[in-house]
C-alpha cells in the first residue's frame, strides 16, 4: 500500500525523462506530452535554457527568506511590471496562493479606502481557482467544496456571460469581480471578450477591482502573452502561475499600484515565494517567450492544430462534438465519455488532460513543432476510431 494520500486518479504511468515535447518511462517508451503538467511545461521538458539558469543558480545560492533583497525577485518583478499593465508583483509558490493573495489584496485595498465592508467577490459558475478553503470558495463548485464544512463566505457565484446578472449581484459589500479569461477546468470555455470589457466598464462604474485569473491562461498560453489582451480589457489584479516557471513551482500576483496600495510590510508573505531558484528559472522563461517571433509561433502553431482538429471532428462527430479554446488551449468537447477518449490516446502514447462538461484538453508545451501536432492528430485519429468501434 503506497504511504501517498490518495487524493487523486493516477493514471498506471511513471515517467523519468523528458526532452522537448516527449515523456520516456523506465522501459524507454516515448510518450507525445500534449497536456505539459496541466499547462506548466510551457516550454517542454528539460529546455536548456531553463536547466542551465537552474543549475547555476543551485550552484550558488538556493534561498534567504524574504528578510532580505532578492535581486532575482527584482529582476522578474520589473520584467512582468514593463511587460503588462501591473506596476507592483508578489511572488508565490502557486496558482492558489497568488489568487489567495488577490482576494486579500481586493479586500485590503477597500479596507485602505474606507470601505472595509467591500469584501465579497463576484465569480462565475463553472470556475477554477484553486483548491485551498478560500479558492474552492471562489469557485464554488459542489465536488471541491463537499465535505470540507462551512464553506469561507465572501463569494457570490453567478451565471457567465451575463452581465446585467452582474451587474444586479453588485452591493455596498462588493469587492470585486473574479474571472478566468478561458475557463480551464470548466471545460475551455473561452468568454466572450466583449464581456470581459463590460466586466471593466461596469467595475469602473461600481468602484470595485477587477481580477484576472490567468494562472492556466497567461504566459503565451492562449497566443498572447495574457489572455485579456485578446480583450483589449486590463484587470487591476491578475493571478499567474504554471508556466510562468516551466516545470519549477513559481506563481505571482500582479497589480496597479493603486490596487495594491494596502499591501504594506507585514500584511502578507511568503516563505519560499519568489526565492532564488524560481526566480532564476522565472527570468529564464521570460527570456525566451519574450523573444520576437515566439509568441508568432504560438499562433501559427495553433491555426494549424485547429484546422487538424476540425478535420478529425467532421471524420469523427460520434466522437467530437465540438473544438473550443485561444492558442495552445485546446479543447475537444466529447459525445463519448471523455476518459475513454483519453485511455485510447494513452494507447497511442499521447498524453492529454481532462477537463469538465465531457472536455479533453490539448496543452502542448509551446515549443510544439508541426510535425508534432501531424503527429498527435494522427494518432488522435486511431483513437476516435477505437472509442467508436468500442461503442458500435
Amino acid at each position: 500500500m503506497s504511504a501517498l494520500v490518495p487524493t487523486y486518479a493516477r493514471a498506471d504511468l511513471a515517467f523519468v525523462k523528458g526532452e522537448g515535447v516527449f515523456l520516456e518511462t523506465a522501459d524507454g517508451e516515448k510518450y507525445l506530452d500534449f497536456g505539459a503538467g496541466v499547462a506548466v511545461a510551457s516550454l517542454g521538458h528539460a529546455h536548456p535554457a531553463l536547466v542551465n539558469a537552474l543549475t547555476q543558480q543551485a550552484q550558488t545560492l538556493w534561498h534567504t527568506s524574504n528578510l532580505y533583497h532578492i535581486p532575482g525577485q527584482e529582476r522578474l518583478g520589473e520584467r512582468l511590471a514593463q511587460a503588462t499593465f501591473a506596476d507592483q508583483v508578489f511572488f508565490t509558490n502557486s496558482g492558489a496562493e497568488a489568487m489567495e493573495c488577490a482576494i486579500k489584496m481586493a479586500r485590503k485595498y477597500h479596507s485602505e479606502t474606507g470601505a472595509p465592508e467591500r469584501y465579497r467577490v463576484i465569480t462565475f459558475e463553472g470556475a477554477f481557482h484553486g483548491r485551498t478553503l478560500a479558492t474552492i470558495a471562489a469557485g464554488g463548485q459542489a465536488k471541491h467544496l463537499d465535505g470540507f464544512g462551512p464553506v469561507v463566505d465572501g463569494f457570490d457565484q453567478i451565471p457567465l456571460g451575463d452581465i446585467e446578472a452582474v451587474r444586479e449581484a453588485i452591493t455596498d459589500e462588493t469587492a470585486a469581480i473574479a474571472i478566468e479569461p478561458v475557463l480551464g477546468e470548466g471545460g475551455i470555455l473561452t468568454v466572450p471578450w466583449s464581456f470581459l470589457r463590460d466586466l471593466r466598464a461596469l467595475a469602473d462604474e461600481k468602484g470595485i477591482l477587477l481580477i484576472f485569473d490567468e494562472i492556466q491562461t497567461g504566459i503565451g498560453r492562449t497566443g498572447k502573452l495574457f489572455a485579456h489582451e485578446w480583450a483589449d480589457a486590463t484587470p487591476d489584479i491578475m493571478a499567474v502561475a504554471k508556466g510562468l516557471g516551466g516545470g519549477f513551482p513559481v506563481g505571482a500576483c500582479l497589480a496597479t499600484s493603486e490596487a495594491a496600495q494596502g499591501m504594506k510590510a507585514g500584511t502578507h508573505g511568503s516563505t519560499f515565494g519568489g526565492n532564488p531558484l524560481a526566480m532564476a528559472v522565472g527570468n529564464a522563461v521570460l527570456d525566451v517567450v519574450l523573444e520576437p517571433g515566439f509568441i508568432e509561433h504560438v499562433q501559427s502553431m495553433s491555426v494549424r492544430l485547429k484546422q487538424k482538429l476540425a478535420q478529425i471532428c467532421d471524420e469523427h462527430p460520434d466522437v467530437i462534438e465540438e473544438i473550443r479554446g485561444e492558442g495552445l488551449m485546446i479543447g475537444l468537447k466529447c459525445k463519448a465519455p471523455n476518459q475513454k477518449l483519453i485511455e485510447a490516446l494513452f494507447e497511442e502514447h499521447v498524453l492529454t488532460v481532462p477537463a469538465g462538461d465531457n472536455v479533453v484538453r490539448f496543452l502542448p508545451p509551446l515549443i510544439v513543432e508541426q510535425e508534432h501536432i501531424d503527429m498527435a492528430c494522427e494518432r488522435l485519429s486511431t483513437a476516435c476510431g477505437q472509442v467508436s468501434a468500442s461503442a458500435s
